[in-house]
């Protein structure tokens, strides 16, 4: 037995015996390295990106008006909220009359704090501030381009006396967007062939895009309008509304040899 034991791990011993290990080892190192290389390797090395891009015009039809009332100093709590509750009102009243539905204003802010003078190191309580934030969605303005105007010239000689932003929008957005998705697909198909020529790749498959909204119906900040009280009766805002732009940018990722 002893003698067989020592035969074999002569045997073992011998070059040929240990040029095939090393043969298998070897062998089995390169399917390894081909597995993980199919696996880790980054398969957008074959594909290219053709982007195309699209703008589509549009009219606002819709804004949306951020105003409010600020109360300042009042000499009670209940007498802030009174003040403000009161020129809130006639404000909804006059935007009513232009022609806002009521379901069209909404509260965005209610608030109510003290204010606090400071003497020798001691604070006291000087008066209440109140204010109220509206959010009025002002529709029909690319029929009307003055009623936004007329909207914040009379909440102003109502009592408004902060205007805080506008933003313009249109109803069918969704469909204005998707235009333009299509548009610079059209684009980057146009460009495709010129390119991959210049390139010295041929085309195959569309394997996937991205979409990059480069821009959509964006707000106007408005400058502070009218005052403590309210604006005066010859004041006129001149908010223009204009035309706006979809623009989307689209990359077709396409598949190369």
């Amino acid at each position: 037995m002893e003698e067989q034991n020592l035969s074999c791990c002569v045997e073992w011993k011998k070059p040929k015996f240990i040029l095939m290990l090393v043969g298998i080892l070897v062998l089995g190192g390169v399917i390894i390295v081909s597995i993980l290389r199919d696996r880790i390797v980054n398969q957008n090395m074959n594909q290219i990106t053709i982007i195309g891009q699209a703008k589509v015009a549009y009219q606002p039809d819709i804004a949306m008006v951020n105003l409010g009332v600020q109360i300042d100093k009042a000499d009670k709590a209940e007498n802030a909220l009174s003040q403000l509750n009161e020129k809130v009102t006639k404000i909804i009243t006059a935007i009513k009359a232009v022609g806002v539905a009521e379901v069209d204003i909404q509260t965005q802010n209610y608030s109510l704090y003290p204010q606090y003078d400071y003497q020798d190191n001691v604070s006291r309580v000087s008066g209440y501030s109140a204010n109220q934030q509206l959010v009025i969605k002002v529709r029909g303005i690319d029929k009307n381009t003055q009623l936004v105007n007329k909207v914040i010239a009379d909440a102003s000689k109502a009592g408004a006396n902060q205007i805080n932003g506008i933003t313009f929008d249109v109803a069918n957005v969704d469909d204005l967007k998707q235009q333009a998705r299509l548009k610079a697909i059209t684009d980057a198909r146009v460009k495709s062939a010129d390119l991959a020529a210049a390139a010295g790749v041929t085309l195959k498959e569309v394997v996937g895009w991205y979409e990059n909204m480069l821009q959509a119906p964006t707000s106007y900040d408005a400058a502070y309008y009218g005052g403590k009280g309210g604006a005066s009766a010859g004041a006129t805002p001149q908010v223009t509304v204009g035309n706006q732009e979809i623009i989307v940018e689209i990359g077709l990722n396409y598949k190369v040899r």
